[in-house]
């Protein structure tokens, strides 16, 4: 079943297409960026851990059709989105009392990488609209004649391994530029920036529209 899902030209276009989507711009890489900007390559390769386990949490959950009761109940789409945004401007909220209580006591402030790999995964996990995204995505690409949840589960993995590895290319990006960030006279305001951008995603994961798929 494997060898007939990876030899199809199908699985070829998945590919290509979840290439597209993941190389683009959207919360989650924010997300990751503003991290690795704050406190570094490890601090965003971390997140970028917990993100992918997040999002092969919500491909499964598509995968196993939870992700159909989710669109179909709005109830339920709408406790799950308030919670994920309510999550994000808590970090938001926790790095600026985390710097402020640095400053004061004169020592570096940061997550350790449990802590921000924990904090990516529960923030991936509380999108639904990623689950909504994989159960609209994955059943364009299952192949007749094998059996559709075992395709489902390893599109799934095949699309958050891909994700992981334009993540990872978008935090090395970062820890570049993050020393000219940090020599710039923007410093004193960057925990300030990194504390909005994550109080920022909240309120835009609180009111985006369900179509978006990060």
């Amino acid at each position: 079943m494997f060898a007939m899902l990876l030899n199809s030209p199908t699985f070829v276009t998945f590919l290509i297409a979840s290439l597209v989507l993941a190389i683009t711009p959207g919360p989650g890489v924010i997300y990751i960026v503003a991290h690795t900007f704050g406190q570094g390559r490890k601090a965003g390769l971390s997140s970028v851990g917990g993100i992918a386990l997040g999002n092969l949490g919500n491909a499964t959950v598509a995968s196993l059709g939870l992700a159909a009761v989710l669109a179909a109940s709005p109830t339920a789409f709408v406790i799950m989105k308030l919670a994920g945004a309510a999550y994000l401007v808590y970090l938001g909220l926790k790095t600026l009392c985390a710097s402020h209580a640095a400053e004061t006591a004169k020592r570096p402030a940061g997550s350790s990488s449990s802590q921000l790999f924990c904090d990516g995964c529960i923030v991936a996990l509380l999108n639904p609209k990623t689950a909504l995204f994989f159960a609209a995505l994955l059943p364009q690409f299952i192949i007749p004649g094998a059996p559709p949840l075992a395709q489902s589960l390893l599109l799934g993995c095949a699309f958050v391994c891909i994700a992981m590895c334009t993540d990872s290319i978008y935090v090395l990006m970062a820890t570049a530029l993050g020393p000219r960030i940090r020599r710039s006279s923007a410093r004193p305001i960057g925990k300030y920036v990194t504390a909005a951008t994550f109080v920022g995603l909240g309120v835009y994961a609180a009111f985006a529209s369900p179509r978006m798929p990060k």
